[in-house]
């Protein structure tokens, strides 16, 4: 299952800076030990990995479930399937370059584990459906009928410190390569 298997609509309305996440450079991950799809507990402060990749995403659906009433015309909501298939696609890769990678959603471990399982991830997910991570770094969100998600954005983690912050995140099916990109330009 390719990353072309997800297409996206080609209306998408992209996502504006809104500054949201201008704070994030440089500052210490939170000693937060977040559940994982791989059933254990990630601790966010010690993260072992020379980088560690983390894409925040608002969420998944699941098939045969619809998505919230007007889910496409919110700019960045829609793609997380698409964007999780670019980092298992370029996995091996990110590797290479030294880096872990891990999703973020405010989604329960149960409910990112059917994803993780369709979709044959390398990598685990993890779930801040507590928003413990989310109030510690004041990472950017928004609500839909209700729910409150986590927009779109990808933290680069380098000796428990963010590093960079791809933010915002568009088009979604493009964030793997865009990270890769940046590591390449950026070694340790």
């Amino acid at each position: 299952m390719a990353q072309t298997d997800f297409p996206l609509p080609p209306d998408l309305p992209r996502p504006v800076d809104d500054g949201a996440a201008a704070h994030l450079t440089g500052i210490a991950m939170p000693a937060i030990q977040l559940r994982s799809t791989a059933d254990r507990l990630v601790d966010l402060s010690s993260l072992p990995a020379p980088r560690t990749v983390i894409y925040c995403y608002p969420m998944t659906g699941v098939p045969g479930k619809a998505l919230p009433e007007g889910w496409d015309a919110i700019p960045g909501a829609r793609g997380c399937t698409p964007q999780t298939c670019g980092f298992r696609d370029h996995y091996a890769e990110l590797q290479k370059l030294g880096a872990a990678v891990y999703g973020l959603s405010t989604q329960t471990t149960e409910y990112q584990q059917e994803l993780a399982g369709r979709l044959h991830l390398p990598f685990a997910i993890l779930s801040d459906h507590a928003f413990a991570l989310c109030q510690a770094l004041r990472l950017p969100t928004f609500e839909v009928e209700g729910v409150r998600l986590l927009k779109r954005t990808t933290l680069i983690v380098r000796q428990g410190r963010i590093e960079h912050v791809f933010y915002p995140v568009f088009p979604p099916n493009a964030s793997a390569e865009q990270v890769v990109e940046w590591l390449r330009a950026n070694p340790i």
